[in-house]
């Protein structure tokens, strides 16, 4: 049975298991908090830039160093569809249809996987901010079992005989509440700036298939 584990064993890989999810949880959100930052600042610095130029073509010929950025990749591709839809002699299936709603299916596709780098973590801090208490208490539990276990044999309740073990397993839970706070936390602001960058990202895009479907019918005019 369990009890017949060593305690320490089971306190020690509760522990190790908990300082485990603590790295992992600081080193996310370290990350997050450098790749969201950075990323905010390129969609700043390329949204100027970018709506400052005269037209589309002015705009695609930007320096590289403004075409970073989450917003930026998206620009890149719609231009890119916009090349090879003009170069495209026999048109393919994906350039048949409504040319704004086929651009605009581009544009998404590439925000999607945008949107997904950017939720990259945010699934691990989740499930780490929702196990640790648990893993905390299961050690916490089973460290209990074994100093009962104790006190049975020893025959002795005193204090000194109880209290000891008992403080020693309960150190588990509060460590697996510690590391579940700012896993959870953490969780919920980048969730919020998740969804914020989401929505520039979004506004982008129909700012940019509407400017796309203005130069190309001014082109014909």
């Amino acid at each position: 049975m369990l009890y017949h584990i060593a305690p320490a064993v089971i306190i020690d890989g509760t522990l190790y298991t908990l300082l485990a999810f603590s790295v992992i949880t600081w080193t996310l959100i370290l990350f997050k908090i450098w790749q969201l930052t950075k990323n905010s600042y390129y969609n700043r610095r390329f949204d100027s830039a970018f709506w400052n130029a005269p037209d589309l073509a002015k705009a695609k010929e930007l320096p590289a160093d403004i075409y970073r950025g989450s917003q930026a990749r998206i620009a890149r591709q719609g231009f890119a569809w916009l090349d090879e839809n003009r170069q495209a002699v026999s048109k393919p299936l994906k350039y048949r249809g409504a040319p704004d709603e086929l651009l605009e299916q581009s544009l998404r596709t590439q925000m999607q996987k945008e949107q997904r780098a950017m939720e990259s973590g945010l699934t691990m801090l989740a499930s780490i901010g929702s196990t640790s208490p648990f893993v905390g208490l299961f050690g916490t539990v089973l460290g209990i079992m074994h100093a009962m276990h104790e006190i049975t044999q020893s025959g002795s309740t005193s204090l000194d005989v109880v209290a000891g073990p008992i403080g020693d397993a309960l150190i588990a839970t509060a460590i697996g509440i510690a590391v579940a706070v700012p896993a959870v936390l953490a969780y919920n602001f980048f969730l919020r700036r998740v969804k914020y960058l989401r929505t520039g990202l979004e506004n982008f895009v129909n700012a940019f298939t509407h400017t796309a479907l203005m130069a190309n019918v001014n082109s014909k005019e």
